[in-house]
């Protein structure tokens, strides 16, 4: 999630384990530990691109790394909270509770959170929230700075609450999105290996639904409303290296770094439409009916063997207008004047 809404729920988190005299204290404690996992961004290397990708969401993100963060957080802000009175134990509840809703909250969005962590790389994705939510936010910011000035524990409970349903709400829209993706694939006589439904941007509901087969990804885009309405997308050709890339050594740090930008992927990769030598990350795109991929990799053919990929995110506005003005059209459920390819 954006770290807005991780030092909220942080926030949410330590006033609900909180006295009211330490309300505000553990606000901004909450805050800053709950968006304390995200430091790990600073491993970075400019040899390997891909590095961040394997490290973002990893081991700050793991269960079992919260009391270790919480404690580590609480050793730098005791230094400042034992000014307003608090004691170390009340800093370090403060700074777990915080730091713990973290990676849960991550693991809510499809990005994928490595909760299991040394035991498992798995990426744990529920896919019930966007990554930007401002409905999901702006109520619990409220709340809880209510909850902080006047004191009152109920404004921070009813905060808890509002995330809980809010959600909850979320998977009850993915289960029904998943449901008529279902029912989409059976129609056009396909049989999907898997099918994923996450969220558009900064709402539930508007959905993009992905859906594998032997040889081809296939999105679209569904209005979760109180009858859904289907934007038919595009389809894609699956990767397969040894054909798309035949000239590539197996051995060579190129295939294995496909290999690992298929696993943050998880397996959504294709072969850009127009640029041959690119793979790309199907799952996000600016409309859910589109494949115009968000971020990728670039082989190089003429690489040496220990020659890592190039890691490339895609900066285009050149059709921002039409394409906001197109996401609107599906948010409010309108016709769309237009086809896909």
């Amino acid at each position: 999630m954006d770290p807005i809404s991780q030092g909220v729920l942080g926030v949410v988190a330590s006033q609900n384990v909180s006295q009211k005299k330490h309300l505000a204290s553990a606000a901004i404690i909450g805050t800053l530990a709950g968006m304390a996992p995200d430091l790990d961004v600073l491993i970075t290397s400019d040899m390997d691109p891909l590095l961040s990708l394997e490290y973002h969401r990893q081991f700050t993100h793991s269960l079992i790394f919260i009391p270790i963060g919480g404690f580590l957080c609480a050793l730098c802000f005791h230094l400042i909270s034992r000014h307003f009175g608090l004691s170390f134990g009340k800093t370090l509840l403060y700074c777990i509770a915080g730091y713990a809703t973290h990676a849960l909250l991550d693991a809510c969005t499809s990005y994928g959170t490595q909760l299991f962590w040394p035991f498992s790389d798995h990426r744990v994705s529920w896919r019930n929230i966007s990554i930007i939510d401002p409905l999901f936010t702006l109520p619990m910011v409220i709340l809880v700075v209510i909850a902080a000035i006047r004191k009152t524990l109920v404004m921070a409970r009813v905060a808890a609450i509002w995330v809980l349903v809010y959600l909850c709400f979320g998977l009850i829209q993915q289960e029904r999105v998943e449901h008529v993706g279902w029912q989409l694939a059976q129609s056009r006589d396909h049989h999907p290996v898997q099918l994923e439904a996450k969220p558009g941007f900064a709402n539930l509901l508007l959905w993009k639904v992905i859906y594998e087969t032997d040889d081809r990804y296939y999105v679209d885009g569904i209005r979760a409303g109180l009858q859904p309405k289907i934007y038919h997308g595009e389809s894609i050709v699956k990767l397969d290296v040894k054909k798309h890339f035949p000239w590539l050594n197996s051995r060579s740090q190129q295939a294995r770094d496909i290999e690992r930008f298929r696993w943050f992927s998880n397996g959504f990769v294709s072969v850009h439409p127009h640029y041959p030598n690119r793979i790309i990350d199907i799952r996000y795109s600016m409309l859910p009916n589109e494949i115009k991929a968000l971020w990728m990799i670039e082989l190089n053919p003429d690489a040496s063997p220990s020659s890592h990929v190039k890691y490339t995110h895609v900066h285009n506005n050149k059709d921002i207008d039409t394409t906001w003005e197109k996401f609107r059209l599906m948010l409010l459920g309108r016709d769309l004047n237009y086809k896909t390819q």
